[in-house]
């Protein structure tokens, strides 16, 4: 490598490793997929293209070596790593991506380099450095007259909660680039979600899935991204039915879409048939250890009566949120609400929940501190982070739960029914630990 990676990038990388080996020590069960894709896109596609991306990146990579000081070269490779890093979920990748790119800015300012200062927003995005990331997409929207920078904008804007920001970018990235362009849909989807129009959003999704199978040559990981986001927006709309199909169908554009795995899982969980759910979840934790995959994976192990199995994939999370916090980005989140969905670590969730907060103010990020303030023992502190989480309307049974358990800590016997109500009627099995206690919530006098 032409650039030396910071001792933190490979303390990383060594540590993801020995995530995965711990993940991957067990033995995995592999189902055949079939689903109406399967027309358009076959089950080789996204093995070709995968291996298509690995040729190449070894290609520039032995160039780089042998030709060093390219800046071409370095873009292509941001521009790869990040590809590998949507097909695959390695986090490596995204801090790969960030090198190349800055490597390749530092020989060819980006004024004459959009690609590479378009790869370095991408994989700060990644890396969940939205600050950085928004200032260098506005610089790009000085350069680049396409809408495409609105459209990387406007994400990072709402991941900072700055929703009225994010819809002036969508908005100009719409203007610019007409309605035949996916980037429109796909935003619009978003913020629909957002705004509790869950119906608008798998129009939009569809509508982009749709421009996707259109093209000359579709991308497998595309289609299975849109099919994916299709599902997520059916099941936490209570449509099982549906969101199993379009979690299948992910899995017909890419038979290793690890995130369509685990969401099929939640539905065979939410069924009651936890060996099906076992295995998805396996499948989709051989692939990458997400510690929400092995959190829920370990619930429905403790559901199915294997309580020893739990207390493994609960280790480890635990393990996971470690690793995460020698690292200081990735999944604070998620650990934090691991920890508070099983009322561990309350205190150190709490102030993982409230430290992201203080810079990253998106309505998941208040629902992390509501609920971990809940668990802390921060009740007047949970009600005013669950009133930031539910300003948008946002139609999804978790928050809406969380909401109606905060009123029932804070003694608003009605405000908690009609929370609780609201949350069992978007999806009475939204969850297969907390919709139980949700309904036993409801109950309560």
């Amino acid at each position: 490598m032409r650039y030396g990676a910071p001792l933190r990038l490979a303390v990383f990388c060594v540590l993801s490793l020995v995530v995965l080996i711990a993940a991957r020590s067990r033995q995995y069960w592999n189902e055949p997929r079939s689903g109406v894709l399967a027309l358009r896109v076959n089950a080789h596609s996204a093995a070709d293209a995968t291996a298509q991306s690995r040729e190449m990146i070894d290609f520039l990579e032995r160039r780089r070596l042998t030709d060093p000081g390219d800046a071409d070269v370095d873009a292509k490779l941001a521009g790869l790593y990040l590809q590998r890093l949507r097909e695959t979920g390695a986090l490596t990748d995204f801090g790969l991506a960030q090198h190349a790119a800055e490597a390749s800015l530092a020989i060819v300012p980006a004024v004459r380099n959009t690609e590479a200062l378009t790869a370095l927003e991408l994989s700060e995005f990644a890396g969940h450095q939205f600050a950085r990331a928004r200032n260098h997409a506005l610089e790009l929207t000085r350069l680049d007259y396409t809408g495409t920078p609105y459209a990387m904008l406007g994400d990072d804007y709402a991941e900072l909660g700055d929703y009225d920001r994010a819809g002036r970018a969508y908005a100009e990235m719409r203007r610019r680039n007409g309605n035949e362009d996916e980037n429109v849909p796909t935003r619009m989807a978003r913020f629909a979600q957002l705004h509790g129009d869950n119906a608008g959003a798998a129009n939009d999704f569809t509508r982009a899935l749709q421009l996707e199978l259109s093209r000359n040559q579709p991308s497998p990981e595309r289609i299975a991204w849109f099919s994916w986001q299709l599902g997520d927006t059916a099941f936490f709309s209570g449509d099982v039915g549906t969101a199993e199909s379009r979690y299948r169908d992910a899995l017909t554009a890419d038979p290793h879409y690890f995130r369509a795995m685990a969401s099929l899982g939640r539905v065979e969980a939410a069924r009651g048939d936890y060996s099906a759910a076992i295995a998805s979840y396996e499948e989709a934790i051989k692939l990458l250890p997400d510690p929400t995959f092995v959190g829920e994976l370990g619930d429905v192990y403790l559901l199915a009566g294997r309580s020893d199995e739990a207390r493994r994939e609960y280790d480890l999370v635990d393990f996971i949120g470690h690793l995460s916090k020698l690292n200081g980005i990735m999944y604070n989140r998620q650990i934090a609400m691991f920890y508070a969905d099983h009322d561990l670590k309350p205190r150190e969730a709490y102030l993982a929940a409230k430290r992201e907060y203080a810079v990253r103010q998106d309505i998941l990020g208040a629902d992390a501190l509501a609920w971990t303030a809940l668990k802390a023992g921060k009740i007047a502190e949970a009600e005013r982070a669950i009133h930031a989480t539910l300003r948008l309307g946002t139609q999804d049974p978790r928050l809406w739960y969380h909401a109606g358990m905060i009123a029932r800590a804070a003694h608003h016997g009605d405000a908690a029914r009609t929370y609780l109500t609201r949350a069992l009627a978007l999806n009475p099995e939204f969850d297969p630990f907390q919709a139980p206690r949700a309904r036993a919530g409801l109950d309560q006098p």
